[in-house]
């Protein structure tokens, strides 16, 4: 089955404090032609995550009343730290999706995130930017889709958001174990 390569535009915020390591993955999420939005520090991320929230929090649609796609997030940041940004987020919108981007993944991160009780994603640095884009993208998750043999392209045309990316390939991991045969 061939594929298209459609991806829709997406809304991204970046909390990362080194400026080289920001802009790599602004200009290479920009080529993807994502919306990218840069802060240096938590507390501005606070600020920025905040202001959008509020601008829609009223729409009808739940889609639409997501200000960010992805919310990506270092550990270590001045002001408020990766965790702290994580948490606060989390309070005011459970269903934002996150990810952590950090070197310091194995040492701080996988004991810090139970108490976020979110499912939140992590990546080593170093990422290849093509491994960070693929992660923002979901590209296992249609991988696997089309490993289930559905058409990715039909999937992709509706510009589904993460959440529904992944609550459709658990459904369909579900059919195929026979667990579930309805809605």
């Amino acid at each position: 089955m061939n594929t298209i390569n459609i991806i829709r535009a997406m809304k991204i915020l970046i909390a990362e404090d080194e400026y080289d390591i920001a802009m790599l993955y602004k200009t290479a999420l920009e080529k993807r032609n994502h919306h990218v939005t840069m802060t240096y520090n938590g507390e501005v991320c606070l600020k920025t995550y905040n202001e959008e929230f509020q601008k829609m929090r009223f729409r009808t649609d739940a889609a639409e009343r997501m200000p960010f796609d992805v919310v990506i997030l270092d550990h270590k940041m001045p002001e408020v730290s990766g965790i702290g940004v994580a948490e606060e987020i989390i309070a005011i919108n459970p269903h934002q999706r996150i990810i952590f981007v950090s070197a310091y993944v194995q040492e701080n991160l996988e004991g810090s995130i139970k108490k976020l009780k979110q499912v939140v994603e992590l990546r080593q640095k170093p990422i290849g930017l093509n491994a960070l884009i693929d992660t923002i993208e979901d590209k296992d998750a249609y991988t696997e889709l089309q490993n289930l043999n559905v058409d990715v392209d039909i999937v992709k045309a509706v510009n589904p958001t993460h959440e529904q990316i992944t609550d459709l390939l658990d459904r369909l991991r579900d059919v195929q174990k026979g667990k579930r045969f309805q809605s």
